[in-house]
């Protein structure tokens, strides 16, 4: 297990029978970027990476 997972564990254990919107979500990252700008390129890689996840994959 990654040290990451723990932070999934809890947000699936405490929000994992919620229904959010993609909306409701880039709004939470914006403000999390505003607080943490130092975490400004993983946010922005995985919300580039959750965006393409259905593009056909560069062979």
């Amino acid at each position: 297990m990654y040290f990451t997972d723990r932070g999934i564990e809890e947000l699936q254990a405490r929000r994992g029978e919620n229904e959010v919107t993609l909306a409701w979500l880039a709004d939470q990252l914006r403000t999390f970027v505003d607080l943490h700008p130092e975490f400004e390129t993983p946010i922005e890689r995985l919300a580039t990476w959750l965006a393409r996840l259905d593009d056909e994959e560069d062979e």
